[in-house]
């Protein structure tokens, strides 16, 4: 488990190297996916179930609270000085809007699980620095512009970037 931890930090690495402006890339990668993710402060794990959209989010082996359910995917992950981050795609069949996200992170206390947030698409770009996290996404409203969410581990704070011609 820990070499698919090191892989996924890598290819987040990478991707948060090259995409440091509002620029919307030709194509937008695909997501990593775990099921499980081992950190040094828990596990942060998905009960898969046989029906589509009732997978379940846990820790530690046990659901979070409040629940999450849904077509559940670990999008992406980070190890900080202090804690553990990771981003949770939240597919519910809903055709308005499918996809959502939450971050967890995880440190001594426990965990803290983020308002839901997105733009209810599957193409993101994710970022971290010490003190926020940042996922890039296209703007359903506006095709000329990018949704850019910030969580600060309280706050969810959306805004929209124009794309650099």
């Amino acid at each position: 488990m820990h070499v698919l931890l090191r892989q996924l930090l890598s290819i987040v690495a990478l991707l948060c190297a090259s995409n440091a402006t509002a620029s919307a890339p030709a194509t937008w990668p695909a997501s990593p996916s775990l099921l499980e993710l081992d950190t040094t402060y828990g596990i942060v794990s998905i009960d898969t179930s046989e029906y589509v959209y009732e997978s379940r989010l846990l820790i530690n082996g046990y659901e979070v609270d409040p629940t999450i359910r849904g077509r559940l995917n670990i999008s992406y992950a980070f190890n900080l000085p202090t804690s553990g981050a990771a981003l949770v795609s939240i597919d519910t069949g809903n055709d308005v809007c499918p996809i959502s996200y939450r971050w967890v992170i995880l440190d001594q206390a426990g965990y803290t699980l983020s308002p839901s947030f997105g733009s209810c698409s599957g193409q993101i770009l994710v970022s971290a620095t010490r003190t926020q996290f940042t996922l890039k996404t296209p703007s359903p409203q506006k095709p000329d512009k990018i949704d850019v969410y910030t969580y600060d581990g309280k706050t969810i704070k959306h805004t929209v970037a124009s794309l650099k011609p």
